[in-house]
């Protein structure tokens, strides 16, 4: 695998509806707005969608280095149900760097609420 440091978007995120609005090392933010093909049963924002956002960022944010990242765990936090309409944010930030791993925060905001909180580590692959 050859990384992408330039990479702004996938097919995934292009399938869901996600803009790119910041990609440096180490950071990201990835937007959407919640339309009705992402509800759950209950008429609210679903759960997938909102990890498929944090997800997003996580992938740009930890490629951003040149280096090939790869997910090795991913944790999430749900605090506030997410109704259609609502614009979201997430933003992406490294709380470490290492040679070989890297552990990222992710916060999903809806204007100034903080919805949902992703952490995610990588496994940095090597030039083989």
């Amino acid at each position: 695998m050859k990384p992408n440091p330039h990479a702004t978007t996938d097919p995934y995120m292009q399938l869901l509806g996600l803009e790119t609005r910041l990609v440096t090392p180490g950071r990201a933010i990835v937007a959407a707005r919640v339309g009705p093909q992402h509800t759950n049963i209950h008429g609210a924002c679903h759960g997938g969608f909102l990890y498929s956002l944090a997800d997003a960022a996580f992938a740009l944010a930890s490629n951003a280095h040149g280096v090939v990242a790869v997910a090795l765990s991913t944790q999430m936090q749900y605090f506030k149900a997410v109704q259609v309409g609502e614009e979201l944010e997430a933003h992406a930030s490294e709380e470490n760097l290492g040679r070989r791993t890297a552990t990222y925060r992710i916060e999903v905001k809806s204007g100034s609420r903080t919805v949902a909180l992703f952490i995610g580590t990588v496994f940095r692959m090597q030039e083989s």
